[in-house]
Formats: structure tokens, sequence, C-alpha cells
């Protein structure tokens, strides 16, 4: 603020009745040490736009690629059933898509076959970020994104989840068993911060399926698993 600003800044104070500051200096209350007021705070986030912006904070992870913006996930935020596979890829990148080309053509397919459309659910990745090519995920990975889709799951509060491939079902189910231990069957998921345990269930995710189609055929089991259940609720 230059002189005169600030002398016609004071005479307008002046006029206004302002007779007296109480310091001499303003309150700074956005400064480089506190630019995010809610960083500690991820269970105050009330949506998933604010979610985004307290996941694009946090930038300087250690095993994160080139890119970070973030890709929470997308669809029907109002969803019954939420998909959640495992990390962002190259091609997912490009697009800003928690899925994307081949492996979203067929998950579309697969949705279909059970008469589900994409509009109905809501796709989300455990690792928001594309990982450097170089960088397999950790479990200390895990842990650091794990409140995030954790907060993700309380704001979209769905009933069904379907976990897609082996690092969701790791982190979401806290167990190191195979997928061929864990699919054909129901688990739970529960947070002290929602009132209800949410259903969840196994199954490859459609990159593993085109890279292995023999797997089709454990995959249509679960699908028709998640169809029984879904007909029954309603």
């Amino acid at each position: 603020m230059s002189h005169n600003t600030s002398i016609t800044h004071l005479n307008y104070l002046k006029k206004s009745g302002v007779s007296v500051f109480l310091q001499d200096k303003p309150n700074i209350y956005y400064n480089t040490q506190s630019t995010n007021l809610i960083k500690d705070n991820i269970g105050e986030l009330k949506n998933l736009n604010e979610l985004k912006l307290f996941i694009k904070g946090k930038k300087n992870l250690g095993f994160q690629g080139n890119s970070f913006e973030p890709i929470i996930g997308e669809g029907n935020d109002k969803a019954k059933i939420m998909l959640i596979g495992g990390s962002v890829e190259k091609e997912e990148n490009q697009v800003l898509k928690s899925i994307s080309g081949e492996p979203e053509e067929l998950l579309n397919k697969m949705l279909k076959a059970i008469n589900l459309k994409r509009d109905q659910v809501y796709t989300a990745n455990i690792v928001p970020w594309i990982m450097d090519k170089n960088k397999e995920i950790e479990n200390k990975d895990l842990l650091i994104c794990l409140p995030f889709i954790q907060r993700q799951i309380e704001i979209i509060k769905p009933d069904i989840i379907l976990l897609m491939g082996s690092i969701a079902a790791k982190a979401i189910l806290n167990s190191n068993l195979d997928i061929s231990k864990l699919r054909g069957k129901w688990h739970l998921y529960k947070s002290i911060n929602l009132t209800k345990k949410i259903e969840c269930l196994v199954t490859y995710h459609p990159k593993t399926l085109i890279q292995f189609p023999k797997e089709k055929k454990f995959s249509w089991e679960d699908l028709q698993i998640l169809q029984k259940k879904i007909l029954n609720e309603n």
C-alpha cells in the first residue's frame, strides 16, 4: 500500500468514526505458515470440493509422480454403490478421471451386465495421484492416503463398496490376503464417523481382467453376488 493510499484509508477510517487502534499492526490471519486452516482437521471437511482442496495441499509426501493434481473420484456423489480402485495411472491423469480408456469401457460393460449405469455409482482410488512409474505402492504410502479415502467414504455414505484390486482390498479391509481368498464373500467396513457398517465386496480390477482374461469368470461371479445384494435391498 502506497503512502497516499494509506493516508486516504486513514481519513476514511476517521470519517467512519474510528479514533483509536488497539495495536500498531493489523492481524494477519493468512500467512505463509498457515495457508490451510483445516490441514489438521480432515474430519471437518463437509464435501468433495473441500476434500480435493485439502488433498491438493499435500504436495510433498515423497511418492507422487510428476502431477500433484489430485483425482479423488467421479460420478454420483449420492450413490449407494462406491467403487474403489488402487492408484491413478498416466492415462487417468491426462483426462483427470479415476478410470479411463479400455479399463473404463470394460467397467461400463461389467456394470451394464448387472443393470447398473455409470451414473448410479461413484468411483475413486486409494492413491489419488499418478504414481512415479519406478515406484511401487508401499504400506507407508497406503497409510498416508488412507485418511483421504476414509473421509471420501464418510462423505458419500454408500451402502455398498466394491473393492477393485489388491491395493483397494488391502487398504480398506486392512488385509494382506490374496484377492482369491477375499473375493466371493461380503466384508464389513466401519468407521467411527459413520453410524452404520458398510458391506464390501472384493473383485478384480478391470485393468487386471484385461491383462488376465481368465479371471473374468471370477469377476462375473462377484458381479452376480453384487446384483443379488442390490435386488434384495430394493
